[in-house]
């Protein structure tokens, strides 16, 4: 099993995505890149403990690719937005590729770099590739939101 981790905005949708691909066995939702240790959700959402809201992803390379999930990635949110998500505003909801591995920083940057111009974007793209800083696990009831709620959500650029 392998882990990549992405901010793309709010959690819950961006998590949800990531569960419908074949080869992923585990999601999760929490915080990373903040200077704050075990941050609650209400600290996070005050701005102040430099917290993104990610999606961890662990999934099986036999079945999918880390540049698989990379286009998940791409497609989930809209990478050019600073600081936001739609309505959701906020350096909590950056986005971001926080890498694990010692050739996901590369195939990172690589997937960016062929986004950027992939001419499907109108301004630079925002995302920052990070290696990936301690992650903390979100609040139990955040964890598979919409799937618990039995919503549904079209996903793609906000």
């Amino acid at each position: 099993m392998a882990t990549a981790t992405f901010g793309a905005g709010c959690f819950w949708g961006v998590e949800e995505a990531f569960r419908q691909v074949e080869g992923v066995t585990n999601t999760s939702v929490g915080y990373m890149g903040g200077t704050t240790e075990r941050p609650t959700y209400e600290q996070v959402c005050t701005g102040r403990t430099g917290h993104a809201e990610v999606v961890q992803v662990e999934y099986d390379p036999e079945i999918v690719s880390y540049v698989q999930l990379l286009d998940v990635f791409w497609d989930v949110h809209d990478p050019t937005q600073v600081n936001r998500q739609g309505p959701d505003v906020g350096s909590q909801y950056r986005t971001g590729i926080f890498t694990h591995e010692d050739d996901q920083p590369v195939m990172a940057q690589a997937s960016l770099d062929a986004e950027q111009s992939s001419g499907r974007h109108h301004r630079d793209i925002a995302t920052l590739v990070l290696p990936a800083p301690a992650y903390w696990r979100a609040e139990d009831y955040h964890q598979q939101y919409i799937a618990k709620r039995g919503g549904h959500r079209r996903f793609g650029p906000l």
